[in-house]
């Protein structure tokens, strides 16, 4: 079976709490809704990949909850193989999500069974043709069972796959001893600008977790220096840069009211990656991945503002 795109993460079911405004320590605020869905940063990004048209699959874990259950009726339903959605003994993971008037959120995770995931659970015959796989963090507290089955796996696919990675704080924070191994058999890094900080801020000033770059390009040119091809900076409302070390971008989003911003940088993510599948420049690419992004944060959730199509005009 060949795909277009295969993602590896986390999967869970996030609770979302609108409330009045993010407490701080000692403070206190008041919850005005919750809304439930299903989420996990692959997992968005490959929905959303799914929606604008191209093969998509899936690899994770559920537990046979009614989280499991709903988690993988929602790949299903978005048109993504869940062949390779095991199952396990115990709960799903959760993530606990405080949205706040302005669209800005806290997250806390429950992780479940998203961290046991063996190697040989991972069907390497599911990536026999593939053109993208796309990994994302795992907690990894307890046991680093499901990082080793990721890396396990980029060991054995074949040169021919693009790899994506989007490490978020959990493996930011780990630093870049840990993503080394991962960094030399990714094609495409995708980061915000505050982990690419945590991340290179150490190798560039010597003083990690210091927000002390100057630009963008110089934390992605530490990246660039593993073997990486291209590297993504998610900024947030200033946008996003891209650079494959001979040509950079860095463009505005697209300016729309932002309802909730769960799911931003994955959706960009869909976007981004689409373009490159598609055989689209990084300038081109990057809009679309603002373009999708800025789709996702006009409505609640990771996934409900995700568009089923990216029409050439709006480039």
């Amino acid at each position: 079976m060949s795909f277009d795109a295969v993602g590896f993460g986390a999967l869970n079911v996030d609770k979302l709490y609108r409330v009045n405004r993010i407490a701080c320590k000692d403070e206190e605020s008041y919850i005005k809704s919750l809304a439930e869905s299903c989420g996990g940063s692959a997992a968005n990004t490959i929905v959303g990949m799914s929606r604008l048209g191209l093969k998509t699959g899936f690899i994770g874990k559920v537990a046979q909850d009614e989280e499991g259950k709903l988690l993988t009726e929602h790949l299903k339903n978005e048109g993504v193989d869940t062949a390779n959605v095991t199952l396990e003994e115990g709960r799903s993971g959760v993530v606990n999500g405080f949205v706040d008037e302005g669209g800005q959120r806290a997250l806390y995770v429950d992780t479940g069974v998203n961290d046991l995931i063996e190697g040989e659970e991972v069907n390497e015959s599911y990536l026999d043709s593939l053109k993208v796989l796309h990994l994302t963090s795992f907690v990894g507290k307890f046991t680093d069972k499901s990082i080793e089955a990721q890396k396990n796996l980029l060991k054995k696919i074949s040169d021919d796959v693009c790899v994506s990675l989007d490490p978020g704080m959990l493996y930011a924070e780990r630093g870049m001893g840990f993503l080394e191994e991962f960094l030399t058999r990714t094609n495409v890094v995708l980061i915000n600008e505050a982990e690419l900080n945590l991340l290179t801020g150490e190798q560039l000033t010597g003083k990690r977790g210091q927000h002390t770059l100057k630009t963008c390009h110089d934390g992605s040119q530490v990246l660039l220096e593993y073997g990486v091809s291209v590297v993504a900076v998610k900024c947030g409302e200033r946008g996003a840069y891209v650079t494959d070390g001979n040509q950079s971008h860095f463009k505005d989003i697209f300016k729309v009211q932002c309802v909730d911003a769960t799911g931003a940088g994955d959706a960009f993510n869909a976007g981004f990656l689409y373009g490159l599948i598609k055989g689209e420049n990084l300038e081109k690419s990057c809009l679309m991945g603002n373009f999708v992004a800025s789709r996702c944060v006009e409505k609640p959730g990771a996934t409900m503002g995700l568009p089923t199509n990216i029409s050439s005009k709006i480039f």
